[in-house]
């Protein structure tokens, strides 16, 4: 699904991305984790193809980046991110509806067939949604934006699906909603890749497979989650004594006295 050799990403002369290697599999739920600045928007914007290397090679879909058309690619990704710069005030149907047109707004003059209108109004219902249909997206509670958004992604099934901190600023109970819902997306299509990243282990959903570490642009661990998720490697991470716990499927963290 991806593969990044030796990826670099230089911005104002320093690198944003420092040499990466990371591959991801067919049925791999992967989590990104690290601190802020440490690289983990940038290597996703790069798996979305909105981003193009400085230096080394970036394919998604076994086609390199630079020598493929990027749309013909993105038809087959779902991309979720809390940077989607939303202008228009569109309704949580009409935001559902810009999953067929791969845009972020409505465009001029496209009028949706009656099957794709009855296919965006399912998903709504399957996210919960059902009673927002014609609420505009600017007076959705974060909860409610945070599955709008992943509804959107997933209108048109996905081979890949790239999350951009999908918990962030929600409550405790959007939250378990959210994760919920990413845990039974592998349940539908067990080909589905996924890429996640976060600051948090309690924001992991029960379906993550493996992990890669993050710090300063560099990937300092990666592999199954139960061997990089550990009390070492995570306090190495964040520069500072972190307990890891695993239980029922999740993750936790705690604080150790230095």
């Amino acid at each position: 699904m991806i593969t990044l050799e030796d990826v670099s990403i230089i911005r104002q002369g320093r690198p944003t991305l420092d040499g990466v290697n990371f591959a991801v599999q067919p049925g791999e739920q992967w989590a990104v984790i690290g601190p802020n600045g440490a690289g983990k928007s940038t290597l996703l914007s790069i798996c979305a193809t909105v981003t193009m290397p400085t230096r080394g090679e970036a394919y998604v879909f076994g086609q390199r980046l630079g020598a493929v058309d990027k749309a013909e690619l993105r038809r087959k990704i779902g991309y979720v991110t809390n940077h989607h710069q939303l202008e228009w005030p569109l309704t949580a149907l009409e935001i559902v509806l810009t999953g067929f047109t791969n845009s972020l707004e409505t465009p001029m003059r496209w009028v949706p067939t009656a099957v794709e209108l009855a296919q965006a109004k399912s998903q709504l219902e399957r996210f919960g949604l059902r009673e927002m249909a014609d609420t505009k997206w600017m007076k959705l509670s974060q909860g409610e934006l945070a599955r709008l958004l992943l509804a959107r992604a997933l209108l048109i099934p996905p081979a890949l699906l790239l999350l951009d901190e999908p918990a962030a600023g929600l409550d405790l109970g959007a939250r378990e909603q959210v994760l919920d819902l990413l845990a039974g997306l592998t349940a539908e299509n067990p080909l589905l890749a996924t890429v996640m990243i976060t600051h948090h282990l309690g924001e992991l959903p029960t379906s993550t497979t493996h992990a890669a570490l993050m710090f300063h642009g560099r990937i300092i661990a990666s592999g199954p989650a139960a061997t990089v998720l550990t009390t070492e490697n995570i306090s190495t991470t964040f520069k500072r004594p972190i307990a890891v716990d695993y239980a029922h499927g999740r993750w936790s963290t705690r604080s150790l006295k230095p």
